[in-house]
C-alpha cells in the first residue's frame, strides 16, 4: 500500500500540474492574444465579455453528447464513491472533467480549480485499486491519496492535502489509511516542486498580531465570515435549482447564458473571471482598494452561482478563498482606520478570512488552518486563524449543519453525512439492541434502600415510576455519589427529590443512527426505551457502548464481504 501511494503521489502531483498548465492554455486562447488575436484593441474590450458564453457553449454540447461523465465531476462526487461506490470512479471523468474544467476557467467562468484537481487525482488512485484488483476498502484510501496528492501539489502544502483528505473525503483518521495518504502526500508536492519549482501559492509579506485584544476583532471577522458563507452557498443553491427548474432552454444553452451572465457582470468588475488566483495576491498586498473588495464579495458570489449552477464545471474552494479575502480587506481596512495602533493592517485581515470563510463553506477548520499556514509560511498567522476558522464554522453551522459538499448530496437524496455509519446504523433499530433488564425505582424508595439496589446493578441510570408504573423521572449514578455527600438526603432523600423529571427517551422503532445521535446530543451512556404508544412506559434500557460495538461488528462483516 506504501509503494501503490508513493506511486499514486507522483502521477497525481503530474496530473495536478498538467490540470493547472491546461486551464493556463485556456487562458491564453479566450485572451485578447487567442481567438481576439489581430483585432483591434476596441473589438477585444467588446468581445471579451463574451468570451465565458463561448467557454460555456463548448460545456453546453460536452453537457448533451457526455451527460453521464459530466455529471461525476465535483468533491461531492468523490465522497459519494467513497461511501456508496466503493471508491470505483470511472476512467473517463479524468479527461472529460480535466477538459470541461480548464475551458470553464480558462474562458473567464468564475469556479476554482481545487474541485476538479481532487476528481482528477481521486480518479487516478481510483483506477489503480481497480487495474490491482484491491478490496474496495483499500481502494477507498487510494482515493484519498490521489486527492491528497492533488491537494498538496496544487498548494504545495503537503500537511493540508491529508487533513483535506481525512477530515472531508475519508472522514476518519485511522492509522491504517493514515500512512499511505501521507506518502502520497509527500510525493505529490515532491512532484510539483519537481515540474513548476517550489514556489508558495501566494507571495505574501510577515503579518504578526499588534495587540493581544486585537484577537476580539478576529472573533468579529469570523461571524461575518460565516454569515457571508451562508450566503455564498444558498446563492449558488438557489440559483442551481432556478436554471434547472424555470430556465426552460436546451441543455447546451444553459450554461452559455450563466457565461453571458459572467461576461456582463465582468464588464464592471473584470476581477470576478477565472479563479481569482491574481486578484488573491493584490489584496493580500494592499494593492486593491475595500470600496472595490466589497463590490467584489457581492459580484463574486453571484459570478460563482451562475457559473455553476447554470452547467458549467468547477470548484468552490477557490471562489470562497476569494471572497473571504475580500471579507476580510474590507473588515480589515474598517478596523484599522478606526485603531491603526491596535490593529494589523487590512492584509492580514484579508489572509485569515480566506481561510474562515472557506472553513465555513466546508466545514473543515483544520483544513483551512492548515492550508493557510503551509500557503503563507508564517506562524504568527495561525492563532488568529484558528480562533477565526473555528468562529466562522460554527457561525455556519447556526444555519446548516452541513457542508457544501454533503449539502449538493442531500439536494440530490444522498445521505452519507456520516460516512459508513449511516448506511450501518440506519437499517439496525433499537429493537434489535435494547437490554430488557431494567431496574425502576419507586418514586418514594428512600435513599438508603437506593444505595443498596445501586450496589447489585450494573446499569447506570434507573428510571424513576409512580405506582401506576409510569416513569416521572431518571436517577444517574452520579447523582447518587453526589447525592451520598450530604447527610440530609441520605437519612430523609426519596428517589423523587433526586431525580431528574425530564427525561428524554428513546422508541424501539427507532434507528441506531438516530440513537447514536441523541447519545452524542446529551452526552450520556444509556438511555430508556419507552414503548410508541405510551412515553411514560419503560421497556428497555439502550446502551451506548452496545450501540458501538454493533457498528463496528458489522463493520467487520462488510469489509470481510469485500
Amino acid at each position: 500500500m506504501l509503494i501503490l501511494a508513493a506511486v499514486i503521489g507522483v502521477f497525481a502531483g503530474a496530473a495536478s500540474t498538467v490540470f493547472r498548465w491546461m486551464i493556463d492554455f485556456s487562458e491564453a486562447v479566450f485572451s485578447g492574444d487567442g481567438l481576439l488575436m489581430g483585432l483591434s484593441a476596441w473589438w477585444v474590450m467588446i468581445l471579451m465579455p463574451f468570451m465565458p458564453m463561448l467557454g460555456g457553449l463548448v460545456i453546453g454540447f460536452t453537457r448533451k453528447y457526455f451527460p453521464d461523465a459530466v455529471a461525476e465531476n465535483g468533491v461531492d462526487r468523490v465522497m459519494e464513491a467513497v461511501v456508496l461506490k466503493n471508491g470505483k470512479i470511472r476512467k473517463r471523468v479524468l479527461s472529460v472533467c480535466a477538459l470541461t474544467s480548464s475551458i470553464t476557467i480558462g474562458s473567464g467562468g468564475s469556479a476554482g480549480r481545487v474541485g476538479p484537481t481532487v476528481q482528477i487525482c481521486s480518479v487516478i488512485g481510483s483506477m489503480f485499486g481497480q487495474i490491482m484488483k484491491l478490496s474496495s476498502e483499500r481502494i477507498r484510501v487510494l482515493v484519498g491519496c490521489g486527492a491528497a496528492a492533488g491537494i498538496a501539489a496544487t498548494f504545495n502544502a503537503p500537511l493540508a492535502g491529508m487533513i483535506f483528505v481525512m477530515e472531508i473525503i475519508l472522514g476518519e483518521f485511522t492509522i491504517y489509511s493514515l500512512s499511505p495518504i501521507i506518502i502520497a502526500s509527500v510525493m505529490g508536492t515532491v512532484t510539483g516542486h519537481a515540474l513548476e519549482g517550489d514556489e508558495m501559492t501566494f507571495q505574501t509579506p510577515v503579518h504578526e498580531v499588534v495587540n493581544p485584544s486585537e484577537i476580539i476583532f478576529y472573533l468579529l471577522l469570523g461571524i461575518l465570515c460565516g454569515i457571508t458563507a451562508h450566503l455564498f452557498t444558498q446563492c449558488y443553491y438557489r440559483t442551481q435549482k432556478y436554471f434547472d427548474d424555470q430556465i426552460n432552454i436546451s441543455v447546451v444553452l444553459k450554461p452559455a447564458l450563466g457565461g453571458l451572465i459572467v461576461g456582463l457582470l465582468a464588464i464592471f468588475t473584470p476581477q470576478i473571471r477565472g479563479n481569482g488566483f491574481p486578484e488573491m495576491e493584490q489584496v493580500l498586498h494592499g494593492n486593491l482598494f475595500w470600496g472595490l473588495a466589497l463590490a467584489l464579495i457581492f459580484t463574486k458570489i453571484i459570478a460563482t452561482a451562475v457559473t455553476l449552477g447554470s452547467g458549467g464545471i468547477g470548484g468552490t474552494f477557490a471562489p470562497s478563498l476569494f471572497i473571504g479575502a475580500m471579507v476580510g480587506a474590507t473588515f480589515g481596512a474598517a478596523v484599522h482606520g478606526a485603531l491603526p495602533n491596535w490593529t494589523a493592517s487590512s492584509e492580514t485581515y484579508a489572509l485569515v478570512g480566506m481561510a474562515a470563510l472557506a472553513s465555513a463553506v466546508m466545514q473543515a477548520p483544520l483544513t483551512s488552518i492548515l492550508i493557510l499556514f503551509e500557503m503563507a509560511h508564517d506562524y504568527t498567522i495561525v492563532l488568529p486563524s484558528m480562533v477565526c476558522c473555528i468562529v466562522a464554522t460554527y457561525t455556519m453551522r447556526r444555519f446548516t449543519k452541513n457542508s457544501i459538499y454533503v449539502q449538493s448530496l442531500l439536494n440530490r437524496g444522498i445521505n452519507i453525512q456520516h460516512g459508513k455509519a449511516i448506511s450501518i446504523l440506519s437499517t439496525m433499530f433499537v429493537r434489535d439492541v435494547m437490554t430488557q433488564e431494567v431496574v425502576t425505582i419507586p418514586e418514594e424508595m428512600p435513599f438508603k434502600k437506593i444505595l443498596e439496589i445501586v450496589s447489585y446493578s450494573r446499569h447506570l441510570y434507573y428510571p424513576v415510576v409512580n405506582r401506576e408504573g409510569d416513569m416521572v423521572g431518571i436517577i444517574s449514578f452520579s447523582d447518587i455519589r453526589d447525592a451520598a455527600q450530604n447527610e440530609d438526603m441520605e437519612e430523609t432523600g426519596l428517589a423523587r427529590d433526586l431525580a431528574t423529571p425530564d427525561v428524554v427517551a428513546l422508541k424501539p422503532n427507532h434507528n441506531l443512527n438516530e440513537a447514536l445521535a441523541k447519545f452524542s446530543e446529551l452526552d450520556v451512556e444509556q438511555m430508556p426505551v419507552v414503548t410508541v404508544g405510551d412515553s411514560k412506559k419503560v421497556i428497555g434500557l439502550l446502551r451506548r457502548s452496545d450501540v458501538q460495538a454493533v457498528y463496528d461488528r458489522e463493520l467487520l462483516v462488510n469489509e470481510l464481504k469485500t
